[in-house]
């Protein structure tokens, strides 16, 4: 693959790309693996004609198709991989002529996503190694909070200090609350005496907090004292009016612009969750600034690095490759994660090693936060703009009025209201896309659909931290959410297999199916997990046994597809620790996001249940869960029925694995391949059986959910013996 070129003064090659070196081998390995995926399913095929146990034989030969399918999908991210580098310090424009840039930042709960996180991430921004007067940043409060509102006041009023001094001193850590925590920092005068302001703002902002509101001699400017009137006893997070604050502007001073957007709700409206305030940001920001460039982050991933937007530019500016490109995306990198990462909370797979062979076809799927968009590309395909419903605000338009002029407030609050959209084409042709829960992979597929491609930028210099969440029962409804979404699209007309393989390509299609049908893991790691251990209670086989050339090619496939994704985790810069507990969070995810996800996604289906969106917690006060955390003991947090499923599995495979042992000397050759999955299970397991019988903690499974699993483990062991025979 030949490098892209840039030309921006005389001949600068602003970023390179190139194929990545285990291209080659993947591609013969899959050959193989093909092979023995297809002489697996011959064998399924033969012993369903054959054999009397059809059940169990149909059963396996499914859960092998999904297996089948899901390393299809990955197998095609596999096939072109590339990496690029760019080079930011070659970027040169004068300060006029920068491209302006609008920054979307979304929070929906103070409780959950505490107004100082909120705080730091739009200081972090607004810092930025860039022109002051082209930034505009956009909160939007779709919790409708005073508390919100009243930190960004604060923050706005501490900016004109701390901005001046990150770039007097060029500090490299422009979130405040990272900076003043680093042993690194400057201790002179000056960087004290803002550590000062820094902490009598957080004291403040923290004290309203805990009250739960803002009192009146906490408010310093009487220009926005009225507007903490407009929380009455009617107001709710449900239904309230539109609030739109301007609380920095630049147009009389070199700042950022800072303007809090909490949008009308009320409860006979539908509100599409974050894509419905998403696309509320990007009309106001239309009204006020019309940025040709999007930055969209949530609340709690803020800027570790100065000069972010420079990576951005590198692509973004490029004429010869700037016709199309849709969005620019950077990795979700997190901090506080624990030395192996027991939750697999970096989510290296998706994050990283899946985006580099997305970035080799037409680019890397959207992830949610730390992306780059071209406003355009929200406005139809690359050669067919489709106009907004006030055509004179499309994206190629100038933004000059005031964003303070009346007429402009007046017309960001019209556009701002609960029912603007009815009858316009927001959420199906233009803006963030709304029908499933996951607006971010869908509105990223739907782009791509219509033609926009995609970067994949990773700076040596992470662009972005932010925090994941700290307890395993966070991390499974997390994903429960992801998992109910990702299957609105694949049961919806936009399935990426059929909707997407003629405006993408086969590969590109099948990459995207990977997450669309990430749910169905469940289905072999429910039949793998309960079935053959079943069976070795009893002492039956459904599996080979040792004698029969096929055991062999059940060994080959299992160790093929793990030595090949080790190989993937350790090229990324993972562990084998690591690895391990990823491959682990996978299986419990499998039994309990995945399951869980797709029952509540067939409920929903037959008009049984509603999903609401949850917003993830983000604060860590638990003293004693981040210590279990540190110590990388397992949390199950208060008493779910989520984790009924993998503490069944765990019972069984327990009991299979000891039956399995004392049939060694009764059995001569006897089911090795049951075994040896029992064993397997067994050993990622051990957390389960450790908060099950060993710990005394608060983070232990609860003795309900213990019982219930053994329970229902005695009733599948029982009745499976009918099944057997």
């Amino acid at each position: 693959m030949e490098p892209h070129r840039k030309h921006s003064v005389g001949d600068t090659t602003l970023h390179t790309c190139h194929p990545c070196r285990r291209t080659i081998p993947y591609r013969i390995y899959a050959v193989f693996h093909t092979c023995g995926i297809i002489a697996l399913m011959y064998h399924h095929v033969h012993s369903l004609l054959t054999a009397n146990t059809t059940l169990i034989t149909s059963l396996l030969l499914l859960s092998d198709i999904v297996l089948a399918f899901m390393w299809a999908t990955t197998t095609s991210l596999r096939y072109k991989p590339v990496r690029r580098t760019e080079y930011p310090e070659k970027y040169a424009a004068e300060p006029e002529d920068f491209p302006k840039l609008d920054v979307f930042i979304c929070t929906a709960d103070p409780y959950k996503e505490p107004p100082m996180m909120v705080v730091n991430t739009a200081l972090s921004v607004m810092a930025y190694e860039y022109p002051s007067d082209k930034i505009s940043v956009y909160v939007s409060d779709d919790g409708g909070s005073s508390l919100t509102l009243f930190a960004l006041m604060e923050a706005a009023k501490f900016s004109k200090h701390w901005l001046p001094f990150c770039k007097k001193n060029n500090v490299q850590d422009r979130s405040p609350e990272v900076y003043f925590s680093s042993k690194l920092r400057s201790r002179s005068d000056e960087a004290e005496n803002i550590k000062m302001m820094y902490e009598d703002m957080k004291s403040r902002v923290e004290h309203v907090v805990e009250s739960g509101k803002v009192e009146t001699a906490f408010i310093a400017c009487d220009q926005f004292s009225c507007v903490f009137d407009l929380w009455t006893d009617k107001f709710t997070r449900h239904d309230h009016p539109t609030i739109i604050m301007v609380l920095q502007h630049n147009e009389t001073e070199m700042m950022p612009n800072l303007i809090y957007v909490s949008r009308e709700k009320s409860k006979v409206s539908p509100h599409h969750f974050k894509a419905g305030a998403l696309n509320t940001l990007l009309r106001v920001s239309a009204v006020m600034t019309n940025s040709p460039i999007i930055l969209t982050l949530d609340c709690d991933m803020y800027s570790n690095n100065p000069t972010t937007p420079l990576h951005a530019l590198c692509y973004l500016s490029d004429p010869k490759i700037n016709f199309d490109l849709g969005f620019v995306q950077f990795p979700q990198k997190f901090q506080g994660v624990n030395k192996n990462d027991i939750y697999a909370s970096e989510l290296k797979r998706p994050f990283d090693i899946n985006t580099v062979g997305f970035d080799g076809l037409m680019g890397p799927v959207h992830m949610g936060t730390g992306c780059f968009f071209n406003r355009r590309a929200f406005y139809g395909p690359p050669t067919t703009l489709i106009l907004p419903e006030i055509e004179t605000f499309g994206p190629n338009r100038i933004a000059d009025k005031p964003i303070k002029a009346q007429d402009i407030l007046a017309l960001a609050h019209d556009v701002a209201g609960c029912n603007y959209e009815c009858n316009t084409n927001w959420g199906s042709k233009i803006g963030f896309r709304y029908g499933s829960l996951v607006e971010d992979y869908f509105t990223g597929f739907m782009l791509h659909c219509e033609g926009w491609r995609s970067i994949f930028c990773s700076p040596t210099k992470a662009a972005f931290y932010g925090d994941s969440p700290k307890c395993l029962t966070d991390v499974i409804g997390q994903q429960i959410r992801w998992s109910v979404g990702l299957l609105e699209v694949a049961f919806s007309r936009y399935n990426p297999l059929t909707y997407g393989i003629k405006p993408l390509s086969l590969l590109m299609s099948l990459g995207y199916c990977h997450y669309a049908f990430w749910p169905f893991w469940c289905i072999p790691l429910v039949v793998y997990g309960i079935l053959p251990q079943v069976a070795l209670i009893h002492g039956v086989s459904v599996f080979p046994k040792a004698s029969d050339p096929w055991f062999w090619l059940y060994i080959i496939l299992f160790l093929g597809g793990y030595a090949q994704d080790l190989s993937d985790f350790l090229l990324e810069g993972g562990t084998y620790r690591k690895w391990w507990n990823d491959q682990r969070m996978w299986m419990v995810r499998g039994l309990s996001s995945f399951f869980f996800g797709f029952t509540e996604f067939t409920l929903k289906t037959l008009n049984l249940s509603t999903q609401g969106f949850n917003v993830t917690s983000k604060s860590n006060d638990d003293n004693e869960q981040m210590k279990r955390y540190e110590q990388e003991i397992f949390d199950f947090g208060p008493s779910s029925s989520m984790f009924l499923p993998i503490t069944t599995v765990a019972i069984m495979n327990l009991l299979a694995f000891m039956r399995g042992l004392y049939g060694i000397f009764t059995w001569g050759e006897g089911p090795v391949l049951e075994l040896m999955l029992a064993s397997f299970a067994v050993v990622n397991c051990l957390p389960i059986y450790e908060a099950m019988v060993l710990r005394i903690d608060d983070g232990k499974l609860p003795k309900r959910i213990c019982f219930l699993a053994g329970l229902l483990s005695f009733v599948l062991t029982g009745s499976g013996y009918f099944f057997l025979k």
